[in-house]
């Protein structure tokens, strides 16, 4: 397992445009109102149940709304996130949102 690293959103969406998987942890009526684009919906709460669905060795970066839960539960995001970089995303979707970059509108 490799360590998770924090990822500034400037560099995140870098990673995105570049293959980097974004999940996002938060739980479905939580997406409701606002999300990220790109990202994939794998709620905390199921994640043990749900496979990522990535290819092998893209990088994944997790995140929630504050980044207090992806920090919160990093060794079992970078578990379930296996072999390839794994990072959180700092400041979670307040600080993407902040920093400028695309929001939609949920589900």
């Amino acid at each position: 397992m490799t360590p998770v690293k924090s990822i500034t959103p400037a560099a995140a969406a870098d990673m995105i445009r570049s293959g980097a998987l974004l999940v996002d942890i938060r739980e479905p009526d939580e997406r409701v109102g606002a999300c990220i684009p790109a990202a994939r919906s794998l709620p905390l709460s199921m994640i043990e149940f749900r496979d990522l669905e990535r290819v092998e060795g893209q990088a994944v970066i997790f995140h929630c709304r504050s980044g207090r839960r992806t920090h919160a539960n990093a060794e079992g995001l970078a578990a379930k996130a296996g072999s390839g970089e794994t990072f959180i995303l700092e400041g979670g979707l307040d600080a993407w949102r902040a920093a400028g970059l695309p929001v939609g509108d949920g589900q």
